[in-house]
């Protein structure tokens, strides 16, 4: 159900040869009057994104590797900053 302060997760869902990979593409907060503020920080290349209820910190890296997005480690892993 989306109440105000509900803080939802907004993905992009790309097809693989591998099966699907989950692309955190940004957040989402239900409003007062229950319309969302959506806030992106990537574009999905088919035009489709994917929101739901966004879940706990650490129920984003499942046992056995690959983690909830497609990223050993979950999404904290990935290196951040310029150039190498």
């Amino acid at each position: 159900m989306l109440t105000a302060g509900k803080r939802l997760a907004v993905f992009s869902i790309r097809e693989g040869k591998g099966g699907s990979v989950w692309v955190r593409a940004g957040s989402a907060f239900v409003n007062k009057d229950g319309s969302l503020n959506v806030l992106l920080d990537v574009l999905p290349l088919d035009g489709k994104l994917h929101v739901r209820e966004a879940g706990d910190k650490k129920d984003t890296v499942q046992a056995g590797g690959g983690g909830r997005y497609g990223v050993d480690g979950g999404l904290d892993s990935l290196p951040v900053g310029g150039h190498s």
